[in-house]
């Protein structure tokens, strides 16, 4: 019988790409997520039955545990950006990360992944990064052996990010960015995937990697970019001072927490204008992508094949021809 892997979060946009890798490589795959019924899909990734969706929720110790039963190694690509209702950056980062490493010792699994982040650190005043580094600290302390993933901003065909700015850029002339100046290392989703299913594979030694792409771009340049690609160059980037946006999540946040979740913050929060004050790239002397034998995507490969849908005419938008135009 094939090996079997836990994929937590395994519907998410890192997770699936997970799935997909590791169904390929001839593994049986159960995907762990809170909503199973919302993630059938991933059935699609292998032969009938191969790959599973069962019911677990990170923060839920008995139902990690259910769902690391027979398994040879695990994955864990649960996190979150903000904080709605219990999903709390503490529950979710920390705790949830404690609950898969202690379940998974106990278990007897082979192999644990941790998804982090760069900036992870339990020293942070952002309480994203500081429950990254808290999950980190509790997976390397009951899984001594485990492989932590550090990526940079995560891009692909259903990121958050690219997709997000471009749908804004279609409709407004001037795109307002809160840390404009902040450097970020952009890394393809199915780099981090490949990363993360040789760990799981135990193609990778334990310890920390921390991955990015072949570019360092500010977010104003990430931003210039994407309107070359989506054949928009005359919009505009407005920088914003990080304390007007803090002022602004400030705002956001509190509209959130009087109406009890029921107007969610998805604009920015004050926890993300923490993290916008700080570069996002490959740390200086950490192995990445190269020492894992995977050559980054660039992003010049991939962008235009998703956000060719924000294009004026769409697919059929020729962008050099209208770039021309533009400049006679």
């Amino acid at each position: 019988m094939s090996k079997l892997v836990t994929i937590f979060g395994g519907s998410g946009f890192v997770g699936r790409y997970v799935a997909r890798r590791m169904a390929r490589a001839g593994w049986r795959v159960r995907v762990a997520v809170r909503r199973p019924n919302e993630a059938l899909f991933v059935r699609t990734y292998g032969a009938v039955g191969q790959v599973e969706p069962v019911l677990c929720n990170v923060r839920d110790r008995e139902s990690v545990r259910r769902a690391l039963q027979g398994a040879e190694a695990a994955v864990n690509c649960v996190g979150i950006l903000a904080e709605t209702g219990r999903n709390t950056f503490g529950l979710v980062q920390h705790y949830g990360a404690l609950h898969i490493a202690e379940e998974a010792r106990a278990a007897g699994v082979e192999r644990l992944v941790q998804i982090s982040a760069i900036g992870a650190d339990i020293e942070s005043d952002s309480g994203y990064a500081e429950t990254k580094g808290r999950g980190e600290a509790a997976v390397r302390e009951s899984f001594p052996d485990a492989v932590i993933l550090r990526p940079s901003l995560v891009f692909g065909p259903e990121d958050q990010f690219f997709n997000r700015f471009a749908q804004m850029a279609r409709f407004s002339p001037v795109l307002p960015v809160v840390g404009c100046y902040t450097r970020f290392q952009p890394v393809y989703v199915d780099d981090v995937a490949a990363a993360a299913a040789k760990a799981a594979m135990g193609e990778a030694a334990p310890g920390i990697y921390e991955l990015g792409g072949p570019e360092i771009r500010t977010f104003g340049e990430l931003m210039e970019e994407m309107f070359t690609v989506i054949g928009r160059p005359n919009r505009i980037v407005l920088p914003l001072p990080l304390a007007l946006g803090a002022a602004m999540g400030t705002v956001f946040d509190l509209v959130q927490s009087l109406s009890l979740g029921l107007l969610e913050n998805k604009v920015v929060t004050r926890d993300q204008v923490r993290n916008l004050g700080r570069d996002n790239v490959v740390g200086e002397g950490l192995p990445g992508l190269a020492e894992l034998g995977i050559q980054p995507t660039a992003m010049e490969a991939v962008l235009p094949e998703y956000l060719w849908r924000y294009r004026p005419a769409g697919q059929f938008y020729d962008v050099r021809e209208a770039a021309k135009r533009l400049k006679s």
